[in-house]
This record gives structure tokens, sequence and C-alpha cells, in this order.
């Protein structure tokens, strides 16, 4: 009978077959995971792709290293499962979407709210078996010069050096419950908490985030992991469909707080509840399919369509209804001494989106030979403005109609951001020209490392993450795609087409599991 590793060892050997095929063709590819939480239109077909989605398994755990071996299509709900469960141990940085795989994270700078304390999730990975374009297999470590040009080179790029097949998580020691503080700030001292908190090395607090309802009422959100709740303390959960959802709670919560700003609430949230908090609702952003289909907004409404509420079931309806171009979805980060700029730019140029996510993110990298890739530049000196780190802003809501004043608005955020010194992260829509582009990522060191190892021919970050506005223009030329545009324009078919699609999928009734592993110095399971 196989073993873990060996069924590993054949889904690589499949997989560099595969990228030895498109190799000695010359012919770029696409790599398909099974799942995405990107809001970019795909671009792949069956013979320009790589099928990884086998690689979606937790092999290895071991307790003493406090590490995980894992496959880059595991999703963080099926890694903390495991990790969790079975071992009370966590990653260090968990993505607040639990669709959101490993891989995904890794290639695609992803930060939740530990990220003030350990950085982007790439920041906590040790080491990554990598396919390279010409098929072979190696491996490029973050922790030892061996292949650290590659490994920077591979975060943040989006499968533009090689198809990622194996990483070494990170993990912590895990409590039952998060202690959770909520308490209420205007935007300039909700800032500085949060800064003071990354600069801060010995923090007590091992989650922090916060929800910007207004410029005078953001509600901080400080955690710490507990063992259990303290005598006569409230536990609040977030899973469930009679639970509220977390933003709206925190909504709720704001109105205690007005009445006595200098209190806070001590709220106790089972772990898993906390790392999955805006799961249902998306943070918000599934307000706004109610207000498309006309639907009341209410704790019943919302208690009668909860399986469609989760994130998994959201991105697959968004993808199949085209809705995605209607709808900014943005997260960017700026120096900690531009946010209350940044702030009221977004309220005038972007119509007052409401409410805003703040994540205060760690990007300092401290390890040596950490200067390379897109992001070379977090390996360099801390600045005053930036301190090791920047305020990420989530920015989620309906943008304008027409295709033309939907790419004005976002270019329009491309620039403000470039302007503060801050990054727009690429997990979604990017409208830069390609010269724009690589004024604000370091293009001289990541072309330099898909050089070294052979990717100069594969697409590169910029071709995977552009929009084409003028080709999508281009096409509505024709009878044909101008007719299909001209029905799915008519309310709300783009809607109930994508409704129907995720629920004929029935993705959101299964549950992800069944993710074999294997376990070092700890009990057998």
């Amino acid at each position: 009978m196989e073993t873990p590793f060996q069924f590993h060892d054949d889904a690589v050997a499949a997989v560099s077959s595969r990228v030895r095929h498109f190799y000695e063709a010359k012919k770029q590819f696409r790599i398909y995971h099974g799942s995405t939480n990107s809001t970019r239109a795909s671009q792949r077909c069956r013979d320009n792709t790589v099928d990884t989605s086998s690689l979606n398994h937790v092999l290895a755990v071991d307790v003493k290293s406090k590490t995980a071996l894992v496959e880059p299509n595991v999703p963080m709900d099926a890694l903390v499962d495991v990790t969790v469960r079975k071992f009370r141990l966590v990653p260090l940085v968990v993505m607040e979407f639990p669709g959101i795989t490993v891989g995904g994270g890794f290639s695609g700078t992803s930060g939740e709210s530990s990220s003030f304390r350990y950085g982007a999730f790439d920041a906590t990975i040790n080491w990554i078996e990598i396919v390279l374009p010409d098929g072979g297999v190696t491996r490029a470590y973050r922790t030892k010069a061996e292949k650290s040009d590659l490994f920077w080179g591979a975060a943040s790029g989006f499968g533009t050096l090689g198809v990622v097949t194996l990483l070494e998580v990170q993990l912590k020691d895990a409590q039952p419950y998060v202690e959770l503080t909520y308490s209420l700030h205007d935007l300039p001292s909700a800032n500085a908490l949060m800064r003071d908190q990354l600069e801060t090395n010995g923090s007590s607090l091992d989650y922090l985030d916060g929800i910007v309802f207004s410029s005078s009422s953001t509600v901080v959100c400080s955690g710490r992991l507990a063992s259990a709740p303290t005598s006569g303390s409230k536990v609040q959960r977030f899973s469930r469909s009679i639970d509220p959802w977390f933003y709206i709670h925190c909504r709720q919560l704001l109105k205690q707080l007005r009445k006595s700003p200098s209190q806070t609430i001590i709220e106790y949230v089972p772990l898993e509840d906390y790392l999955f908090r805006y799961d249902r609702g998306g943070f918000w952003v599934a307000k706004y399919s109610f207000q498309y289909f006309l639907v009341p907004f209410n704790r019943i409404t919302r208690f009668l369509l909860n399986p469609l509420m989760h994130v998994r079931v959201m991105f697959r309806a968004l993808h199949h209804s085209g809705l995605s171009d209607s709808y900014i979805v943005q997260d960017v980060g700026v120096p900690f001494d531009k946010t209350e700029e940044f702030a009221a730019w977004l309220d005038t140029a972007l119509g007052g989106i409401s409410p805003l996510w703040l994540c205060p993110l760690r990007l300092a990298r401290e390890t040596a030979g950490a200067a390379h890739g897109l992001h070379s530049e977090f390996a360099r000196p801390p600045t005053a403005g930036r301190a090791g780190g920047l305020m990420n802003f989530g920015i989620w809501g309906p943008g304008p109609t027409g295709a033309r004043a939907f790419a004005r608005q976002n270019r329009a955020l491309e620039r403000k951001a470039g302007e503060l010194g801050g990054k727009k992260w690429l997990y979604a829509h990017a409208y830069y020209t390609e010269d724009e582009f690589w004024a604000h990522y370091d293009r001289g060191s990541y072309d330099a490392v898909r050089a070294k190892y052979g990717a100069a021919w594969m697409p590169s970050v910029y071709d995977k993450v552009k929009t084409d506005v003028e080709g999508k223009e281009k096409e509505l030329e024709s009878w044909g795609p101008w007719l299909l545009m001209l029905f799915w324009s008519i309310w709300p078919l783009k809607g109930l087409y994508g409704v129907f699609r995720a629920i004929l999928q029935q993705e959101y009734l299964l549950r992800k599991g069944n993710n074999s592993y294997t376990q070092k110095d700890g009990k057998e399971s």
C-alpha cells in the first residue's frame, strides 16, 4: 500500500512531466488548482493547463519542530482541522477565508490578523518544493541560503517561476479560545495603536485588526489565545447559521461602545470560529447580493440564505455571474503615516465605500538572501513612514456602471496607492499599463530570478493579473458578443445564473475532508 509521500511523489512526477511537455514546446501554461479566491477571470483551458488539483493533502505534522508538510491545494479550514483538532497546533498566519489554499497564500502575499507579528503567510513558510520550468524538481529555502532567491521569487510570483508542490508551514501552540477585546477609536488613534503593536517586539497580542465604520468610529479587535473563558464571561460564536455575521456583531457592539468610548468589551470566541469569522458574509460583501436581488437584509433572510452566504459559494457564484466586473474588490497597503490621507481620499473618490477593513502587516524580511522577487524592497531597512510594515485597507463595494468608468475608478485607486508609497495586492483586478505596473514592483530582481531558473518563457505576473479593457471592448464590435452582452445586462439574469451554477455544483453542501496525513513525534491517528 502506497504511503501519502509515495502518492505525493507520483503526483509531482505527473506535474513534472506535464511541465516538461510545455517547456519542450515553449508553450506558456496556466496552473489549475481546483479552486480560487481571486476575482480575476480565468484564462485557463484544457490545452494550456497543468492540473495540480490532486495535491491537496497534509502529509505530516511534526509536533517537536511545530511544522507541517502541506501540499499547495490544502484549504485553510482543512489545515486547521488537522493541526488544531489533532495536535493542538495552529499555523502562525491563517487566512480568514477557509477556502484560501496554502499555495495561494504563499504565491499571493496573504496577510491576516496575526500578520502584525509574523508577516505575510509566505514569511511563515520554511521551504518549498517546486517544479522548475524545465520540469526539474528542487527545494528552495527561506531559512537558509539554498535557493533563497527562488523562494522569494516564487513568493508573490503567482506560479510564474514554476509549480509549487509542497510547503513546510510553521505552527505554534493553540488554545481552544481567543479572548477578543473590542475597543472604539477614531482613525488616528486606531492607526497609532496598530502601528505600536507592530513595532513592539514581544507584544502580548496574537491577533489584531479593525473595522472602520466612519472616520470617528473604528472598532479595533485585539485577540489573545486563551485556554478557557473567565468566570461569567460571554462566549460568542460566528460559524453557525443562528450566529451573527462578524461585522454585524461589531456594528452592534459599536452602539454600546459609543455610550462609553473609554470602555472595552471582552468576549471569548472558539478558535476556529475566530479564525474564519469573516467566512459568512465574506466580510460584508454578501450584503450587496441582497441589494442586487432586492431582498430584505435582516436576521431572518440571512438565516434562510445562510448556505449561500459562505465565501466558497460566493466566489463560485461571482465568477459564473460575471458580476466581479461591477464591484471593487481590492486590498491596498499604505505607510502608517499615510493612513488618514488614504482613508480621506477613499471617502471622496470612491463614494464612501463602507465599512473598510484595517489590518497592520509586518513586511520586513529579516532572513539573509531575502532581497529578491517582486517585493525585494521588503528586505531593506524600514523607513520612518513604513516602519517595517504597511496598514492594509480592505476596500470592497459597488463600483460605477460601465467598463470604462469601472476601469477609471480602479486606476485612480492604483495611482493613489502608488503616490502614497503603498502596494496593491494582486489577487484582484489590475488595470495598470505594463510600464505603470513595473514602476511599483521590482522587475529587475523578478526578471533576474526568472532568467536564472529558466522561467523567462513563461507568463509574467503582469500577464497573469492585467485586465484587458480594450480587448473586451473590441470583442463587442461583433454582433454575437454584443447581443450576448445585451442579454446578460437584463436584471437579474447574471445574478440568477451565478447562484444557479453555485447551487448546481452543490459545493456548499460538501465538507472539505479526507486530507490524508501522517505524524512525526506524536501519536498516530
